[in-house]
């Protein structure tokens, strides 16, 4: 197969823990492009958190943040496809995260919106936007009511307060919404949940990326190393999950890469037995 797309996601796969990209998978993007094949990125940050990653590896085309709930050219000129939650549904969900009350982080409008109770996760949320707005409180801030809508919402609590809460908003919300909660595994006993419009996922995104490539999804190339890294995974003709992505993951792939994330060169491991560049 001929490969004529190559799809990154970001933590943990292009940048390492440090923020920084390694050398080797710096010049392999290089070299990739120059034999004419594109290069892309589809990650769960927002735009604001994730054009300084692009224009560091060159890439001026679309990106598909916030897990292809947002496409957006590199450059912020043009919006291609934007889901949020509005209306009825963001409110919902505004009732349902202010009667459980974990620590909220409000993705709206290309920033972050928090309050003193997320103050302790700021470090770690800040890696999807450096856009960070510290409000009295978040479940008074305007966004829930812009008609733009809400992008997406994280919360992080007790185990307790985010299964109830995600039960609650499955229930209410229904098909609006796609939800997902995972153990921090930084912090013991506390849970994290992402929440945003259902519909688009880094699957969806891998789908448009190709049409506007004038590709298959067969001939894209997807490199990742967590669970919102499946869709683009089932999705594209072949899949690399970076060595310290979880087993059911990287049984989602159809290969496995040698390198960590933390230490990088896996994304120059995937150029080069996909591509032979």
């Amino acid at each position: 197969m001929a490969y004529k797309l190559l799809a990154l996601d970001v933590d943990g796969t292009l940048v390492r823990r440090d923020g920084t990209i390694h050398e080797d998978d710096q010049r392999a993007i290089q070299r990739l492009k120059a034999t004419g094949v594109p290069v892309t990125i589809a990650t769960g940050r927002l735009y604001s958190g994730t054009r300084h990653v692009a224009r560091s590896i060159g890439v001026t085309g679309p990106l598909a943040c916030v897990d292809g709930s947002h496409i957006v050219d590199a450059e912020g000129s043009k919006h291609h496809h934007v889901r949020t939650l509005s209306g009825a549904a963001a409110s919902t969900l505004k009732r349902v995260v202010s009667r459980h009350q974990p620590a909220c982080f409000l993705f709206a409008e290309d920033a972050i919106v928090y309050d003193a109770v997320g103050e302790p996760f700021a470090p770690y949320v800040k890696t999807w936007s450096p856009s960070l707005q510290c409000v009295e409180r978040v479940s008074s801030h305007p966004s829930w009511e812009h008609e733009a809508g809400v992008m997406a919402l994280v919360a992080v609590g007790s185990e307790a307060q985010i299964r109830d809460a995600e039960a609650e908003i499955r229930a209410e919300l229904d098909e609006r919404a796609f939800v997902a909660s995972f153990p921090v595994s930084r912090a013991q006993s506390t849970y994290g949940m992402v929440v945003r419009a259902a519909g688009s996922t880094k699957g969806t995104a891998v789908t448009w990326m190709a049409a506007y490539y004038g590709c298959s999804v067969d001939e894209v190339v997807v490199v990742g190393d967590w669970i919102n890294d499946v869709p683009m995974f089932q999705t594209a003709g072949r899949s690399f999950a970076m060595m310290q992505a979880p087993e059911p993951v990287k049984r989602a792939a159809t290969d496995t890469l040698g390198a960590h994330g933390d230490l990088g060169g896996g994304v120059a491991e995937a150029i080069r037995r996909a591509f032979d560049v």
